[in-house]
C-alpha cells in the first residue's frame, strides 16, 4: 500500500500519485500495489484505483454514514456502493482495511443502539453479510483487535473502543 486514506478524487491526486506506483512497480515488479481508499471518496469519485492491482477500502456504513439510523439503510447505502465497485474492479480483489463500530465494555442495550455491545454485534453481522455477497471481496480486517488511547475529543469516550477486546486484552462480546 502506498497510502492511507488519500484524497483520490482530484485530477491533483491522480497527477500526483501515479508516479509513485510506476516506482514501486520497477522497485519489485513482483508485489501487487494499492492503497487504501477513504470513504469520503468512493466508487464514482475515486481517480486512484484504476492504477491499483487490488482494491482497499475502509468502511463505515452504520457508524460514521448512516449511524444510529437503522442498520438496514446502512446495509442498502453499502450495497449500493459495492455494486459499483463491482463494474470496475475488471477480476481485481478488494479487501476491506478496516470496518467497525465503537462499544464502551459492558454498555448493553435492547434494542440495540451506538455504543452498546448489542449493537456492536449486529453491525459486524450485517457488515459480514455484506462481504459475502461479493466474490470480489477476498479480505477483511476489523478495526480493530483492541480498543486503543487517542487524543481526546468529542468522537471518542477515552479513547477508540472498536475492538473486539477491551484495551486490557479482555474479549468484548463481538470476540
Amino acid at each position: 500500500s502506498i497510502a492511507n486514506e488519500p484524497e483520490s478524487g482530484t485530477e491533483a491526486a491522480e497527477a500526483y500519485f501515479k508516479p509513485l506506483w510506476d516506482v514501486v512497480r520497477r522497485a519489485d515488479p513482483t508485489r501487487p500495489v494499492g492503497f487504501v481508499n477513504v470513504m469520503l471518496e468512493p466508487h464514482g469519485k475515486c481517480r486512484l484505483h484504476p492504477y491499483a492491482d487490488l482494491v482497499m477500502l475502509n468502511r463505515y456504513y452504520g457508524w460514521y454514514v448512516l449511524g444510529g439510523a437503522g442498520l438496514a439503510d446502512a446495509e442498502a447505502a453499502f450495497h449500493h456502493e459495492m455494486d459499483g465497485w463491482a463494474k470496475v474492479l475488471h477480476g481485481r480483489p478488494l479487501i476491506f482495511t478496516e470496518y467497525g463500530t465503537d462499544n464502551l465494555s459492558g454498555a448493553h442495550k435492547l434494542p440495540s443502539v451506538m455504543w452498546s455491545a448489542e449493537y456492536q454485534n449486529e453491525y459486524l453481522e450485517m457488515t459480514h453479510a455484506v462481504f459475502d455477497h461479493y466474490d470480489f471481496v477476498q479480505g477483511e480486517l476489523v478495526w480493530n483487535f483492541a480498543d486503543f488511547q487517542t487524543t481526546e475529543g468529542i468522537l471518542r469516550v477515552d479513547g477508540n473502543k472498536k475492538g473486539i477486546f477491551t484495551r486490557q486484552r479482555q474479549p468484548k462480546d463481538a470476540a
